[in-house]
C-alpha cells in the first residue's frame, strides 16, 4: 500500500512519463522552424494594430487633455475586452492548423509504426503532440500580458477577468487542438482536416445554440406547464457552460457592465471544457494505436469495414481489367488533365460519406436559417440578401484558397508531380486542370448562391441585374485566388505552407489592408483612403450590390432608378449614393484589375512549374 503510494506521488512529482520523449523532440523541431517566430512577429503585429485602432476610436487624439483623461477607464475596458476577444479567436485557430499535420506526419513518413517498437506508447505520443504546440500557444498568450497589465493600470478592469479569461481561452484552444489532433489521424491532408475541425467548431460553437434557440420558436414545444421561464434559464444556463463563445461573450459582459448577466461559473465552464477534451484525446488514444499497430503489422485495416473496402477496391479493379481487356477503353476527350480532373467527383476520398453528411448538415442548416427570416418576415428586407450574398461569398473565397491552393502540392506529396511533368502535356495544359479541379470543389458553395439569387429573383425580392452584378464578381474572385493557389502550389512543396500563404495574402488585402487604410483615414481626418481601398474588398462589394439590389422596394425598379450605397449591413463607406452606371462601371474597373493580377500570378505559375520538382 505504501510502495503504491509512493509511486503514484512519484508520478505527480515527475510528469515526463506523460509526455515521454515526444515532447523535448517537438519543442527542438519547433525551436528550429523560422516560421515559429514569424508567427509571433505577426501576432504582435495585429495585435498593435487591433489596440490602435480601438484605442483611437474611443479617444479622441485631438482632443483636451482632461476629456482624453476622462476617456482613459473607457479606453481601457475596451482595449482588454478587443486583446481577450483577439487571442481567445486567435489561438484556436492557430490551434487547429499547428495540429492538423501532427499524427499525419508520422504516418506520412512512416514512423508512428516505429515508435510502437520502442518504449513509448500512444499516450506519450498523443500528449507529446498536444502540449509542445500547446505551450507554442502558450507563449502568444504570454505576449499579452504585458499589454493587458498596463491597460489595466487604466482602471475598470479587475483580475478576476483576466483570470478567467485566460482559463476560458486555455481550455478552448486544448478542445480545438485535440479536435484537430483527432482528424489528423483520418486524414493526410492538413486542408482536410483545418476544414474538417472547423466545421466541427462552428457546428459546436453557433449551430448547436441556433438549434436549441430554435426550441423557443415553436409554439408549445417549451411550455412545460407553464414553466417555459424557468426552462429557458435552465438552457441558457447550461449553454454557457458548454459553449467556449457564449462564456467569453459572458464574462466580457459582466466585466463592462458590472452587476449584470445570470448565473455563471467560469471554474465549471473550464472543467467541462477539460471533461470534453479528456474525451475527445482519449479516442485520439485508442485510433493512434490502432493505427500504429496496423502499419508496425504491416497490414492495411483490421476491421471488418476496411475488409469489405477492400473486397470493393478489388471487384472494381478486377471489373476495371476486364473492360480493358474487351477493349472497352475511355477516350480522353480535349485536354487531358481537364478530362481527368472533370471526371473525378465533387468530393472524394475514403471519408467522403462523412463529407456528404457534413454538405447535407451545413444544407439544413441554411434552410433552417430561411425559415428563421422568413418566420421573421425579413426575407422581402435587403439587408437579409445582403447578409446571405456576404455568407456566401465568404464560404467560396475560403473554399476557393483551400482547394486552389492544394491542387499542385497534392501532387507533389504522393509524388505524382515528377510523372505528370515527364508527359508531353504543355504547362498551359496542366495549370488549366488544376484550375478546373479548383473551380469544380467550389461549385457546390457558388451553387447556393446561384439559387439563392433565382429563386428570390422569381419571388420578386431581387433584381435581376444583381445576378449579372454578382457573377462579374464571382468571375473576378475565383480567378484571382485560383491563380494566386496555383502559384503558392508550384513556390511551396508542402501542402500547409501553400495554404498558409494564401490565407496570409486574402488576409492582407482583406483584413489587414483596411484597418491600415482605416489608421490613415484617422490621421488623416478623411474617410477618402479607406473608401477608395473598400473598393477592392469583394465583401464591400457584395454588400453594395445585394443592397442596393434586393428587396421589395428595389426588385421592381427600373435600372435608371436604381441606388446603390443608400442602405447598409456591415460597411456605411460609399458616400454619396451610385446609380447604376457608375456601379457598373466601378464593378468592372476593380474586375480588371484583379483579373490581371489574376494573369500576372498565373504566368509567375508557369514559370515555376518545373522548378524544384522533388522538393
Amino acid at each position: 500500500m505504501i510502495a503504491d503510494v509512493q509511486k503514484m506521488l512519484g508520478l505527480v512529482a515527475r510528469p515526463g512519463w506523460l509526455t515521454g520523449p515526444i515532447f523535448g523532440k517537438e519543442l527542438r523541431v519547433s525551436s528550429r522552424r523560422r516560421r515559429n517566430y514569424w508567427l509571433r512577429v505577426a501576432y504582435v503585429f495585429l495585435l498593435t494594430i487591433f489596440v490602435v485602432v480601438v484605442w483611437l476610436s474611443v479617444v479622441d487624439y485631438r482632443g483636451s487633455a482632461a476629456y482624453q483623461q476622462s476617456r482613459m477607464a473607457a479606453a481601457g475596458k475596451r482595449i482588454v475586452s478587443t486583446v481577450v476577444i483577439f487571442q481567445f479567436a486567435a489561438t484556436q485557430i492557430l490551434a487547429v492548423v499547428m495540429l492538423s499535420t501532427a499524427i499525419s506526419d508520422e504516418v506520412y513518413h512512416r514512423t508512428l509504426g516505429l515508435l510502437m517498437t520502442t518504449p513509448i506508447n500512444s499516450l506519450q505520443i498523443v500528449m507529446g503532440k498536444v502540449l509542445s504546440k500547446l505551450l507554442q500557444l502558450l507563449v502568444l498568450l504570454g505576449i499579452t500580458l504585458p499589454i493587458l497589465a498596463i491597460v489595466r493600470i487604466l482602471g475598470g478592469v479587475s483580475w478576476g477577468y483576466l483570470l478567467s479569461s485566460f482559463c476560458i481561452t486555455l481550455t478552448a484552444v486544448l478542445l480545438a487542438g485535440s479536435v484537430s489532433l483527432l482528424f489528423s489521424i483520418w486524414n493526410r491532408r492538413a486542408y482536410a482536416v483545418i476544414t474538417r475541425a472547423m466545421f466541427v467548431l462552428a457546428s459546436f460553437y453557433f449551430m448547436l445554440p441556433m438549434a436549441i434557440a430554435a426550441l423557443f420558436l415553436v409554439p408549445g414545444l417549451t411550455s412545460f406547464g407553464g414553466r417555459s421561464g424557468a426552462f429557458s434559464h435552465a438552457v441558457q444556463g447550461v449553454l454557457a457552460h458548454i459553449n467556449p463563445s457564449y462564456a467569453i461573450s459572458h464574462v466580457t459582459e459582466q466585466m463592462l457592465s458590472p452587476g449584470g448577466g445570470g448565473r455563471f461559473s467560469w471554474p465549471i465552464h473550464c472543467l467541462v471544457m477539460l471533461v470534453f477534451s479528456v474525451v475527445v484525446l482519449g479516442s485520439a488514444l485508442k485510433v493512434v494505436r490502432q493505427v500504429a499497430l496496423r502499419q508496425a503489422t504491416g497490414q492495411l485495416d483490421l476491421s471488418e469495414n476496411g475488409r469489405k473496402k477492400r473486397r470493393k477496391r478489388g471487384t472494381r479493379s478486377s471489373t476495371a481489367a476486364d473492360s480493358s481487356a474487351t477493349g472497352r477503353i475511355k477516350r480522353v476527350v480535349g485536354p487531358a488533365v481537364v478530362w481527368k480532373e472533370l471526371r473525378a467527383p465533387f468530393i472524394s476520398g475514403v471519408d467522403s460519406r462523412n463529407s456528404y453528411i457534413g454538405l447535407a448538415m451545413a444544407i439544413l442548416a441554411l434552410a433552417f436559417t430561411y425559415w428563421m427570416s422568413a418566420r421573421g418576415g425579413s426575407l422581402d428586407e435587403s439587408f437579409a440578401h445582403a447578409s446571405y450574398g456576404l455568407l456566401f461569398v465568404f464560404m467560396g473565397t475560403m473554399f476557393a484558397v483551400i482547394f486552389s491552393a492544394t491542387r499542385i502540392t497534392s501532387e507533389k506529396e504522393s509524388q505524382t508531380w515528377p510523372l505528370l511533368l515527364a508527359t508531353p502535356l504543355s504547362d498551359r495544359d496542366i495549370l488549366l486542370g488544376k484550375a478546373v479541379s479548383a473551380f469544380r470543389r467550389c461549385l457546390p458553395i457558388w451553387g447556393l448562391l446561384a439559387v439563392h439569387m433565382v429563386v428570390f429573383t422569381l419571388v420578386g425580392y431581387i433584381h435581376p441585374i444583381a445576378t449579372v452584378h454578382l457573377l462579374v464578381l464571382v468571375v473576378w474572385l475565383t480567378c484571382f485566388v485560383t491563380s494566386a493557389g496555383l502559384y503558392f502550389g508550384t513556390r511551396f512543396g508542402r501542402t500547409t505552407s501553400s495554404v498558409v500563404a494564401s490565407f496570409a495574402l486574402v488576409l492582407g488585402l482583406w483584413v489587414l489592408g483596411p484597418t491600415i487604410a482605416g489608421l490613415l483615414s484617422v490621421f488623416g481626418n478623411s474617410t477618402d483612403p479607406l473608401r477608395s481601398y473598400m473598393w477592392f474588398h469583394p465583401a464591400f462589394q457584395a454588400e453594395v450590390l445585394m443592397s442596393g439590389a434586393s428587396g421589395v422596394r428595389n426588385a421592381d425598379l427600373p435600372l435608371r432608378s436604381l441606388r446603390y450605397g443608400e442602405e447598409h449591413v456591415v460597411f456605411d463607406l460609399v458616400g454619396k449614393s451610385l446609380r447604376f452606371a457608375g456601379m457598373t462601371k466601378m464593378l468592372l474597373a476593380t474586375a480588371s484589375v484583379y483579373l490581371a493580377a489574376a494573369a500576372i500570378f498565373f504566368w509567375r505559375a508557369r514559370c515555376r512549374l518545373r522548378r524544384s520538382v522533388f522538393r
